[in-house]
């Protein structure tokens, strides 16, 4: 039978395949047989939870050579059980993004040049900031006496992308280092 025989219709191969509802094999093409998923060529795949909102929604990352190929919802997640919202389906625009910065910039008071730091150096200049902070802001005892053991130099802010198991350890970790002022962004 030639190629453009009307017997080679799909409509023609539905009705003579007994396939009345358009479901079977005579109404797919060679090409849709040949495609294969976005996902069917990842390397592994990684749980996740969305960035974007307090709900830290399951997401399934599929990686491909050590790069995000595509980000999926979890089915396995208890709350949302393999849905995502618009922004979440599209977190791998986020990750994969060419102006994403990869590298830590650092801008010295009054320069108007960004130099990159390696990850020990800016850890440990954010910590030296942190303490100094803490000691110049730090009170024993309020104005009456009182025992306060405070600092007023550093406050906390919280995210609500993070989940509340993070956000409940970064409190503690406030707490512990004396500040009082503490927020979330969910809150404000």
């Amino acid at each position: 039978m030639s190629r453009i025989s009307p017997l080679n219709w799909p409509v023609v191969r539905q009705l003579r395949g007994g396939d009345l509802f358009a479901r079977g094999e005579n109404t797919e093409s060679e090409r849709t047989k040949e495609m294969e998923g976005r996902i069917a060529s990842a390397d592994r795949v990684v749980k996740s939870v969305c960035p974007y909102c307090a709900v830290g929604c399951g997401q399934r990352v599929y990686v491909k050579d050590d790069k995000v190929i595509q980000i999926e919802g979890d089915p396995d997640s208890p709350h949302s059980r393999g849905r995502l919202c618009p922004k979440g389906a599209a977190s791998e625009q986020l990750v994969n993004a060419p102006g994403r910065l990869t590298q830590i910039l650092y801008r010295a008071p009054r320069s108007k040049e960004w130099v990159t730091l390696d990850r020990e150096t800016a850890l440990d200049m954010v910590a030296d900031r942190f303490m100094e902070a803490r000691k110049n802001g730090w009170q024993d005892t309020d104005d009456k006496g009182n025992p306060v053991r405070r600092t007023m130099g550093i406050a906390g802010l919280g995210g609500a992308a993070m989940d509340n198991e993070e956000n409940y350890l970064i409190k503690k970790l406030w707490t512990a280092s004396g500040a009082v002022q503490i927020e979330n962004q969910a809150r404000i």
